[in-house]
Parts: C-alpha cells; sequence; structure tokens
C-alpha cells in the first residue's frame, strides 16, 4: 500500500538523501494589509499594510521544500550582488541549506516578486527581474560546482526553470547527461514550449496550460485526454516520465512500457496555489531518490501539494505534517496497525516532537484487552499530544506470565490497540521490561498503572516526569480468564 510505504520513508529514510536544486531562485515578499475602502485617486482598493514576509521563491522554494522534508539540501544560481540576495543568504542559513552554489551577479539584480494580499485574497504581483543569458564565467562557476557535487555523491538533482537565464539548453543538457552517467536522477520543472534541452531527464513535471502549449494542442482536464498528450511528449523529447499537474483533478503520469498513473487532489480547501508546483517537484524527487515505488512517491507529492495549497502565500511543504496526513489516512483506511521498529518509532518521535507534540510513553501486555486498559489508555492520552504505546513481545509475555500466555498473539493485539484512537503509536519490546525502549524515546511523560510509587517506575530516569494512572477496579485479564476457566468448569459453557 502506497501509504505504509509513504509512512516508513518519511520516518526512516528522507533523512539520508542529498539533494541538489538548480534554477532561478527568487525572493518572494509579501504585503500583507487590510482593504475597507476605494482610492480617491483611482477606482482601486486601498490596501493598509501591516506586514511584510519574505519567503524563498522559484528554485529557492524548491530547496526549502526539499530541506523542511528532511533532505540534505544544496542549491545553485545566481543572484545579484544587493540586500535581496543578503535576505536570501539568511533564509537559506536559517532552512539548513547549502548555498555554495549561488553564483554573485555583477550585472543584474535578484529576482524579486512582490505580492499584494488583502485580506487572503492576492490582489497584485509586482515582478523585479532583469532575464538574460548567462556570462561564460557564471555558467562555468555553476558548472563546476555541480560536477563536484557529482564527485562528493549525491542523490538526485532538480532543474528548475522560469526562463530567467540560469537554465540555458548547453547547461540543463550538460547536466541531465553528467547525471545520467553518475546514475543520478533528474526531475525538470520546465519553462517554455521546445523541451528539447530536457531531453534525457528521469522526469519532468508541467501543469496543464504548460503541456498543452508545449504540444500545441488543447485538451479537457480528464485523464483519458491528459494521459495521451503526456506520453505524446514523453516519446517525442526522450524523458522518461511525464507528470501532469491538474489542480482541482490531482496529478496524472505517464511512464515508460505504457506506465499510467493518476493521483485525485486531496486539498479540502485551495487559498493559494502559489509554490504547488514547486512542491510536488520536491516530494517527487525526494521519494524516488529514496527509492520509493513510483505509484508511492507519486502519492506522496499528491499529498504534499494538497497540504500547500490549503495556505496563504508560498509556502514549503514540513515532512512532520505531511508524515501526520499521511498517518491520519492509514488509520482511515484502518492500515495504522502496523507494528513500529525501534528505529522506526524513534525517528517518529523526533517528527512528533519538530511539531511541537508532547510525547506521552506506556507500556504493558495487553492480552484480552478490556474495559479498564482502554479507560487506562485514555486517561494517559490525556496527559500529552501523542500516545506511544509498548507491547511486549509474545516471547517477553510468557516469561512473565507463563507459558499458556499470551491468549492473543503480537500482531492481533497490535492491531487492536493501534485501533483506539486515544493510541497514535504501537512498537513491540522483546526485553522484560521497557528500560531500553524508554532510553531511546526519552518520552515528555512516562506513565504507569496499579499501585507502583514513582520512584519504582523502570525508565523514570530517561523520561520528564512519570505519571502512575489507577487501574479501574473489576477488570483485568486475569480475572477474565478464570471466569472463562469457571463457567467451563461448570458445564454453562
Amino acid at each position: 500500500m502506497p501509504d505504509r510505504e509513504c509512512t516508513s520513508f518519511l520516518i526512516e529514510k528522507i533523512q539520508k538523501l542529498k539533494i541538489a536544486v538548480i534554477g532561478d531562485v527568487m525572493l518572494d515578499r509579501y504585503l500583507y494589509g487590510e482593504v475597507k475602502r476605494i482610492s480617491p485617486e483611482a477606482p482601486v482598493p486601498v490596501n493598509r499594510v501591516t506586514r511584510i514576509e519574505s519567503v524563498l521563491g522559484g528554485a529557492a522554494n524548491v530547496a526549502a521544500n526539499l530541506a523542511h522534508l528532511g533532505c540534505r539540501t544544496f542549491v545553485g544560481g545566481v543572484t545579484g550582488d544587493d540586500d535581496n540576495r543578503l535576505l536570501l543568504e539568511g533564509m537559506f542559513a536559517e532552512a539548513g541549506i547549502d548555498d555554495s552554489g549561488l553564483i554573485k551577479s555583477s550585472t543584474r539584480a535578484t529576482v524579486t516578486k512582490m505580492r499584494i494580499v488583502g485580506a487572503t485574497q492576492q490582489m497584485l504581483r509586482l515582478d523585479f527581474e532583469e532575464p538574460g543569458d548567462l556570462t561564460a564565467g557564471e555558467n562555468s562557476d555553476l558548472t563546476a560546482w555541480l560536477d563536484s557535487l557529482f564527485d562528493k555523491g549525491i542523490d538526485g538533482i532538480v532543474i528548475s526553470d522560469y526562463a530567467k537565464g540560469v537554465c540555458s539548453d548547453d547547461f540543463c543538457r550538460k547536466a541531465i547527461r553528467t547525471a545520467n552517467a553518475y546514475g543520478v536522477p533528474v526531475l525538470i520543472d520546465p519553462k517554455g514550449t521546445d523541451w528539447e534541452k530536457y531531453r534525457g531527464a528521469d522526469f519532468i513535471t508541467p501543469n496543464l496550460k504548460e503541456i498543452c502549449e508545449a504540444a500545441g494542442s488543447k485538451v479537457p482536464n480528464e485523464d483519458g485526454p491528459v494521459y495521451e498528450l503526456a506520453d505524446k511528449a514523453r516519446e517525442r523529447y526522450g524523458i522518461k516520465n511525464v507528470v501532469v499537474t491538474r489542480s482541482e483533478k490531482g496529478i496524472t503520469l505517464a511512464g515508460a512500457a505504457g506506465l499510467e498513473l493518476h493521483c485525485p487532489a486531496t486539498a479540502q480547501e485551495v487559498f493559494d496555489v502559489s509554490g504547488a508546483g514547486d512542491t510536488v517537484a520536491a516530494t517527487l524527487l525526494a521519494g524516488v531518490a529514496g527509492g520509493l515505488a513510483l505509484n508511492s512517491a507519486l502519492t506522496l507529492a499528491n499529498r504534499a501539494a494538497g497540504i500547500v495549497v490549503s495556505k496563504v502565500g508560498t509556502y514549503p511543504i514540513r515532512r512532520q505534517e505531511l508524515l501526520a496526513g499521511i498517518m491520519k489516512e492509514e488509520r482511515r483506511q484502518g492500515l495504522s496497525h502496523r507494528l513500529l521498529e525501534r528505529a522506526e518509532a524513534e525517528s517518529l518521535v523526533r517528527a512528533w516532537r519538530l511539531n511541537g507534540d508532547k510525547i506521552v510513553f506506556t507500556n504493558g501486555c495487553f492480552d484480552l484487552l478490556h474495559v479498564g486498559h482502554v479507560t487506562y489508555l485514555e486517561k494517559a492520552s490525556r496527559l500529552g499530544d501523542r500516545l506511544l504505546l509498548g507491547l511486549n513481545s509474545d516471547a517477553s509475555v510468557r516469561r512473565l506470565k507463563g507459558r499458556t500466555r499470551p491468549l492473543v498473539g503480537q500482531e492481533d493485539r497490535a492491531r487492536v490497540l493501534a485501533a483506539l484512537s486515544c493510541v497514535d503509536a504501537v512498537v513491540l519490546f522483546d526485553e522484560d521490561t521497557p528500560a531500553d525502549l524508554v532510553r531511546a524515546i526519552r518520552p515528555d511523560v512516562l506513565v504507569k498503572g496499579g499501585d507502583y510509587r514513582k520512584e519504582e517506575v523502570v525508565g523514570r530516569e530517561d523520561a520528564g516526569s512519570v505519571a502512575i494512572i489507577d487501574f479501574e477496579e473489576g477488570y483485568s485479564t486475569t480475572g477474565i480468564v478464570e471466569r472463562i476457566a469457571r463457567l467451563v468448569k461448570e458445564g454453562k459453557i
């Protein structure tokens, strides 16, 4: 199932990836205000500006998406030697993006887009730019930087073309040719109607308007016609996969050997589509570079796009919110019962913490789940934002409770427990106590039931605090087993 594969990828693998982004780096500036009247000077609304924000745009937004997903990210491009470059450098540093490939030009200004927003509605966009070919020196410096990354080892490349000058025909062809030689996947976010310079790329991600313009043919936004147009473009330009973003209709992929994939849109509300294509490009390439199957990588990119279009302004996807969305869908589909490995649980907890969640941990055998167990877990979950449950393995239960236990196997126990709305994840441990697991997780709250004293709780030194929750009177697995045995003995069942 794609969702399960995506969850594992986001928890375990994505932070190991090294991705380079080359293209037209931009600064996006937003002037937010309120509109209450029309100007007396002209029939236009007056926007009283209340705040100004600057974010990474263009190729820089692709890099921001990758960095927030957890990838080690490198960005290459050309900017001016001006104040807006200084703003970019500060934002790259804050996001943890390596901007050593950002060439400083003395002949052009940093590309900047200024958007005027009244409440949540974009009213006007102002573009400050000086498009044109790079100088021979700038092109040489950028190529040398990219070659050094190939030599050091990278997992994928995004070429983000906004037709401002960085992605020349010669540069694109050389970058793709070198990437192919190193076995590194290349994804193109294209511009213009002639895709010949992108020949040999692994992926290209036009929107519906762009692919219609490139094909010189307009088609309805329907699965069949869009796929046929994408497949023709794939054959014509020798690109392995053409991925068309289709706004409210989702994403369509045309691949080799007649591969046809469609992902319906996931957004509930759409506020701003700015940068959604950048999010698709970044997430799709990260998934492919990390070894995801194509349908899983496409699912991940589609869900990421659904999140960012629900935000106002250019918004890079965050790993923790994408993971939360995937896990929510897993739970909806009844797939969240999968037992986590310990390394997965550790990574998941780190993702929760990045989101500011308070982590609660408890453990137990939970053999023959009953009302007492459920009440206990509900109380534990209220002590924080996320409840991670450590489940004794079958071997551990036998050592603790005897050779006839557990009555229910570990996979079935996990499935039932994970179905509870108060339990966020279940991780198995084979030891007699959860001491090692608690040490690895380091929960904010460690919960134990019964008549324990806090100083007796195993793992207390590795937790932020310890909480003791009383068990519900009259409920126990032992009591249930004894009652069944008595009824059998009396011949009543």
